[in-house]
Formats: C-alpha cells, structure tokens, sequence
C-alpha cells in the first residue's frame, strides 16, 4: 500500500508501438514496452515484450514482463489506456492480482465504448470476453478537464491523481508513459513519433 507518494517513486509506464492496417489482418506482433522511472527524472530500465495485433496476449505479456523481471522494487503500473495493439483489452484486476502492484490507466480522450464496442461486434467472434473487459474497468477520473483521465486499480483516485504530477515532467503525460511511446514507435517505425 502507498501511503505517501514520494517524488522517486518507482514507476513501470507501457505504451506499444504502431501497427498497419494489414498487420491487423493478420494478427502480426506489435512491441509493447515499459519504462522503469523514478519518478519523472531517471530512468531505471526497459522491458520489453511482443504481442499480437487485435489478440489477447497483453495481460499476459506485462503480467510476464513485471513477475519475470529483475526489478523488484516497482511500487506502481502505469497504462496508457487499456486497449494495446489495436484491440488487445488489459484484464486490469488480473494485472494488478498477478503482480502485486497498483495500476493506474491515464488517457487524454474520453474512449467512445458505445462505437468500441460496434468494431468489436463487427470483427471479433469473441466481442463478448472483450467487451466484458472493458466494461470492468473502473469508471474515468477526470484530473485535467477535458485534457486528462484515470482509472485505478489497487489504489484510491486521489493517490493515483498525486502518483500522476509526479511522474509528470512536461505536458500532460508522465514521463514512464511518454518515454515507452517514443521507444516503441521507434522500434516499429525506425524514428520516435510524438505522444
């Protein structure tokens, strides 16, 4: 349990790299990767992982990658969002169950669920599991209005809120979730894109 968020806090941020519209047709591998920070100033280490575009191997790739890892001093997870790899739905209560470790989703748009789950209708026979997921997640906690949501996982909002500015340097984004976008894109695309 976090009962004072302090400015080294030690952070693991996943974000996955891009993928083509054909690589969803053929369930090909997207890089996730997660960034170990303290706080929003030092960076600890990189993990990484594949998996498959529209599968439902991301629970299992970051359960892995933490559990199997040589970090043992994480104290939070951090997601951009619950869906990788176009839609590979996070199972949030089994990550945090598995590792140990809190988690707290930050996304900058309100997702439409309404239109998530018609595509998933339309292209997945298994739209139902899918959609399960992302229906327990915990509702969004606007931090920035109109700019910045949470969810969390093992944690109260107002905690994942403060854990948040920490890791926080520029913008909106903390710096573990900011950093694992860049190096992912990078992997996929041959340069970092912007968050």
């Amino acid at each position: 349990m976090i009962r004072k968020v302090k400015p080294q806090i030690r952070v693991l941020g996943f974000d996955d790299g891009t993928f083509s519209f054909s690589s969803k047709l053929g369930r090909e591998k997207t890089i996730l990767i997660g960034v170990l920070m303290k706080g929003s100033q030092e960076v600890v280490g990189v993990l990484s992982r594949w998996i498959t575009v529209d599968g439902t191997d991301v629970t299992d790739a970051m359960v892995d990658a933490v559990v199997s890892s040589r970090f043992k001093d994480l104290r939070v997870l951090m997601l951009k969002g619950i869906t990788y790899g176009g839609f590979n739905v996070v199972d949030l209560e089994r990550l945090h169950e598995e590792t140990g470790l809190p988690v707290v989703v930050v996304v900058r748009k309100k997702p439409d669920l309404a239109a998530m789950e018609r595509a998933l209708r339309k292209h997945f026979p298994d739209a139902e599991g899918r959609m399960r997921l992302l229906r327990s997640a915990p509702p969004l906690v606007e931090i920035i209005p109109d700019r910045l949501y949470l969810q969390a996982v093992g944690i109260d909002e107002r905690t994942a809120a403060e854990i948040v500015r920490v890791t926080t340097r520029t913008g909106l984004i903390p710096e573990p979730l900011r950093l694992a976008h860049m190096i992912a894109s990078a992997v996929m695309r041959g340069e970092s894109t912007r968050e």
